[in-house]
């Protein structure tokens, strides 16, 4: 494995976004998958009408087709990470306004000023371990800081043990990265880092 490389998705990466969700992520049959990380950055109606479509074309390939739409519209936002020039990592962060349903009412009730939200990763299964979260979030707080935002939040679900499956991403990988619990409630907690 090469060095890690964090880039942030541009109009020029929309293919390497596209190529990672066709062909390395959910390879190890995580139940989150498919995806393209399409449903943080729809409102409800949008999200009605792309399932509905799931019947007549397939979850994948209904999905797929609403990302390059979206990708086209400038509507995804977020990280990628490269081994080299292979896309093998996915984060969704971005203001935290632009999530409809993503972001927990309750947090949205705990503002502490302009935030940027993590909502998302996905790493291929081979490159899991290795501290792409980590440097996910340390690219995240670092734009973030640049771009005038007070915090960056994650919302990270409580279970029992470490649950590989949960996209949140789990609470002691927030904390190793210097936040700290905001609020929780019905089994989530608002990670939060002050810049």
């Amino acid at each position: 494995m090469k060095t890690i490389a964090i880039r942030p998705l541009t109009a020029e990466l929309n293919d390497d976004y596209l190529d990672f969700f066709d062909n390395r992520a959910f390879t190890d049959g995580n139940p989150n998958g498919p995806c393209y990380c399409t449903s943080p950055n729809q409102d409800e109606e949008s999200i009605r009408k792309m399932v509905g479509e799931f019947g007549t074309f397939g979850v994948k390939e209904t999905v797929r087709r609403y990302a390059v739409q979206m990708l086209g519209n400038n509507m995804i936002h977020g990280y990628l990470a490269y081994d080299g020039e292979v896309s093998v990592g996915w984060c969704n962060a971005a203001d935290r306004d632009s999530y409809a349903g993503f972001v927990p009412d309750f947090a949205r009730k705990q503002s502490c000023g302009k935030t940027f939200s993590i909502v998302c990763f996905e790493i291929a299964p081979e490159y899991r371990g290795k501290g792409i979260a980590s440097a996910f979030i340390s690219r995240v707080c670092s734009d973030a800081k640049e771009k005038g935002y007070v915090a960056v939040e994650g919302y990270a679900k409580l279970s029992e043990g470490r649950d590989d499956f949960d996209y949140h991403g789990p609470v002691g990988l927030y904390l190793k990265a210097g936040f700290a619990e905001a609020a929780r409630e019905n089994g989530q907690v608002i990670m939060r880092k002050m810049l």
